[in-house]
């Protein structure tokens, strides 16, 4: 109890667009989904924090996935996040694939900063996001292929529209996601955002990938009728979350480089709304 209470504490220090383990996940999910959230945290952090040489931080997430692999085969740990997760690999049958995805694509992340087609950004975004939804429904104990594609194509839509959020924080911080292929095909080169020029070819090239991000959204839209209960309205608020960020983004006219969309109560008010009305 004292190790999944540390990593609900972890979920609630934290902010993100979308809820962690919120009240509208079943009671007997909420343990399960913050030993996740803390596991995947940490090692984004490894991945991420700012300070600590590459060589470090590929170092760190290796003793992490030495960590992960030690519980998954019943060993003991002195850690409460592994405590925690390794009840929770056992109690929910998780598969350690996925957390080894996660481990890869954060990895990715210290060496990789840029990606030349959409295929190498959603295969990224595979193993980044994807297997976050995919566990999420092993605790909730649905297991089936077509939740499974639904719930892959809401997760990349989401880690897409975040990157679209995030555009001039990301781009400030070394990393361009927009994939070279697409930037090439507007014209927009690199040289205008370093002389901080969100310009219309950048701005084609951003209303382009929302376009690509809505498509994603709406094949994930049915992942929401695979659950039942609370955890139905959890999906139906982080997918109308989603839209909502793309939306923002449209109506900043694509300069996410000068201004980063966030969502406020009054698109909380109007994702609950839509939730209930779904």
């Amino acid at each position: 109890e004292a190790a999944y209470a540390h990593c609900a504490a972890i979920a609630r220090d934290h902010y993100e667009n979308f809820p962690v383990a919120s009240w509208l996940v079943p009671r007997r999910m909420r343990p399960h989904i913050a030993a996740i959230y803390a596991f995947a945290r940490a090692a984004d952090d490894f991945a991420d924090e700012p300070g600590r040489l590459p060589d470090e931080r590929l170092r760190l997430l290796a003793a992490w996935r030495a960590k992960l692999h030690r519980v998954a085969r019943g060993e003991a740990s002195d850690d409460p996040v592994f405590q925690a997760l390794g009840h929770t690999i056992g109690a929910c049958s998780l598969p350690l694939q996925l957390f080894d995805d996660l481990l890869s694509a954060f990895s990715q992340d210290v060496t990789v900063h840029r990606y030349e087609t959409w295929d190498d950004l959603l295969d990224y975004c595979g193993r980044s996001a994807n297997p976050v939804g995919r566990l999420v429904l092993r605790v909730a104990r649905i297991d089936r292929p077509d939740a499974d594609r639904a719930s892959n194509a809401l997760c990349s839509a989401l880690q897409l529209a975040n990157f679209w959020q995030d555009f001039g924080v990301d781009w400030r911080n070394g990393r361009l996601y927009v994939p070279r292929e697409e930037s090439a095909r507007a014209g927009a080169t690199e040289q205008d955002l370093v002389a901080n020029r969100m310009t219309a070819e950048w701005k084609s090239a951003l209303a382009r990938s929302v376009v690509v991000t809505r498509a994603l959204l709406e094949a994930g839209r049915p992942v929401a009728d695979f659950a039942e209960g609370r955890l139905k309205y959890e999906l139906r608020a982080t997918w109308l979350g989603g839209m909502r960020i793309l939306e923002k983004v449209e109506r900043s006219g694509y300069d996410t480089l000068h201004h980063r969309p966030t969502l406020g109560p009054p698109d909380a008010a109007a994702i609950a709304a839509g939730a209930l009305l779904w």
